[in-house]
């Protein structure tokens, strides 16, 4: 009698020169709850050791500032001081200890930013298009540099690697986007140039690192911010096909699927025609991740088609969800009023499945 087939979900695999050892991840998951300088919460190791308990887990953080005047947010952790790069050393230790990888999601705000917060720092409010328009000109090589810089410290602050944001309306998705993007210049206007602020980032960051240790994220089809194309498909396939050329060994390419809308990844049911199949076809047989609202049945699916699959609420509350997906276990609902709540509560105290994984966090 032969053995059961292993659903492809549960199959080792890679991302870079990174061996996993089952295809489900942790989606970058902002929490506010950094120290005030920056530096991670002190509870973050606790938070991604509990997260890497099932050995060979990919694990892709929160949403990292690239630098002060990137960011716009309180409470969100940054890479460009020692403090910060000393505090996320001690949460790759602790998911390194526990035999799994974790990528770093760095982060630049543009219109998204709060301004108050901005002015506290003496920073100013950039945007693509629009609101101070020639700050932004002045400040592109200031981006990549700074995304470089702090790809160099994620990989200091012992990262596998580092993850671009570039999704949900921040600074490169208000670049690629012509809801976002009315420039008239070479960053703008044509969808080559709307691309080309993506692609100096991705160039600066795979020098300072290797290609292999970056990756990027896309969210053709949300609706967050005020952003979504009319048709995605043309600007999004041009720069996933050029990122394919230009950058062969990327890590990987993250997208965002067309059924969820908004931050709180409210369920829709799309038309057929809103897939990002397309981006498949281009990336294909690189390694491509799926995220939005997905259940152990829709990655059952699209892990067939040979992506990885990315939780988000689900991995809040199931810190071994790829445990409990594999023996198709009860899975536990997350506590939305303490999403961004500072404390523990609602962190790190979501119970475990398997008693041997809660022995250690005793």
């Amino acid at each position: 009698m032969s053995a059961p087939t292993v659903p492809v979900l549960f199959q080792p695999t890679a991302v870079g020169s990174f061996a996993l050892a089952h295809r489900v991840v942790l989606a970058p998951l902002t929490r506010f709850r950094a120290q005030p300088d920056g530096a991670p919460g002190a509870h973050t190791a606790t938070y991604y050791a509990q997260r890497a308990v099932v050995p060979g887990t990919l694990l892709i953080s929160e949403a990292t500032f690239i630098a002060p005047f990137a960011g716009g947010y309180r409470g969100v952790p940054g890479l460009w001081s020692e403090a910060q790069v000393e505090g996320w050393k001690r949460v790759t230790q602790a998911v390194h200890e526990r035999g799994s990888r974790i990528f770093c999601q760095l982060w630049a705000l543009g219109r998204g930013a709060d301004p108050a917060v901005l002015d506290e720092g003496g920073f100013p409010y950039v945007s693509v298009s629009g609101i101070c328009l020639s700050a932004v000109i002045d400040m592109l090589s200031a981006y990549v540099d700074a995304y470089a810089s702090a790809a160099r410290n994620a990989v200091r602050a012992g990262f596998d690697g580092v993850e671009l944001h570039g999704a949900n309306g921040y600074l490169i998705d208000q670049f690629l986007q012509d809801v976002s993007n009315n420039r008239t210049d070479a960053y703008g206007g044509f969808i080559e140039n709307r691309a080309r602020f993506a692609l100096e980032v991705i160039e600066g960051v795979s020098n300072s690192i290797g290609a292999e240790r970056t990756a990027i994220r896309f969210s053709p089809w949300n609706d967050v911010q005020d952003m979504r194309m009319k048709d995605p498909k043309p600007q999004f396939a041009y720069v996933v096909s050029q990122i394919a050329q230009r950058f062969p060994t990327l890590a990987y390419i993250h997208v965002i699927e067309s059924r969820v809308s908004g931050f709180l990844l409210v369920q829709r049911e799309p038309p057929p025609d809103e897939t990002n199949d397309f981006i498949r076809e281009i990336w294909s047989p690189r390694p491509l991740i799926s995220a939005g609202g997905h259940t152990r049945e829709s990655a059952l699916e699209f892990s067939a088609k040979g992506d990885l699959v990315a939780f988000v609420r689900l991995f809040i509350s199931n810190p071994d969800l790829p445990l409990r997906l594999a023996k198709d276990l009860p899975l536990a609902k997350g506590d939305r009023g303490t999403y961004y709540t500072p404390g523990p509560e609602g962190y790190i105290d979501y119970p475990f499945a398997d008693d041997d994984f809660a022995k250690l966090y005793i």
